[in-house]
């Protein structure tokens, strides 16, 4: 039986890390759970989880040196999957409770709490795909399992090089719009939990293993 794809989920400390390398072993992916330089860098595929405060989260990155691994992955064009607080880090800042935490800044964006009565957005929610995904292929219609009280609510990316395809921004609603998902190149995020999602969820991770090398 032939391998699957090398896949490193990346440990720093963040919790719910078992259960998202269950997932993709589901999958047919060869699991590591490491913050070592060359199971990072090396990898088909890395996946950075995170769960609880973007500014904790960004402690636990920083605390392994992570942000020059992802950012070392992304410029060579190895692909990275950033799930929930993985998907908020990649934009440029976070507020939470009147303070700014800076991300990593792949994308232009201000994670900010959800304008919505009920929060945390906890539970099932429909998603509006971007047209052309790959992650969504074939589950477009289909929900997905969010735990999340902040977001990026908006999407200004204006930096289009003509080499590459613009970035594919999925949405979802609660309260207001909010950012689900986006596809970049290289760079994919999720704010939805895949591992949590059942059928689609899985469905969605095997979509993002057909584009690892």
């Amino acid at each position: 039986m032939t391998a699957g794809p090398k896949v490193t989920v990346l440990d720093y400390g963040s919790g719910n890390v078992r259960s998202v390398v269950r997932a993709l072993e589901h999958v047919g992916a060869d699991v590591t759970l490491s913050h070592a330089s060359e199971d990072v860098l090396n990898a088909d595929g890395l996946l950075v989880p995170g769960v609880g405060a973007f500014a904790t989260v960004m402690e636990g990155l920083k605390s392994v040196d992570a942000l020059r691994w992802i950012g070392r992955r992304v410029a060579g064009g190895r692909p990275v999957l950033g799930i929930c607080v993985g998907l908020q880090v990649m934009f440029e800042e976070g507020v939470e409770h009147g303070v700014r935490t800076q991300g990593i800044g792949e994308w232009p964006g201000v994670v900010e709490a959800l304008p919505a009565e009920v929060v945390p957005h906890m539970g099932w929610n429909t998603v509006d795909v971007a047209e052309g995904s790959r992650l969504f292929a074939g589950i477009e219609d289909e929900r997905f399992y969010f735990v999340h009280s902040y977001g990026v609510q908006h999407w200004n990316f204006d930096v289009t090089q003509p080499a590459m395809a613009p970035p594919r921004v999925t949405w979802s609603t609660h309260g207001a719009p909010f950012i689900a998902a986006v596809e970049n190149g290289p760079l994919s995020a999720t704010q939805f939990h895949p591992e949590k999602s059942g059928d689609a969820g899985a469905e969605l991770l095997r979509n993002w293993l057909k584009t690892l090398r």
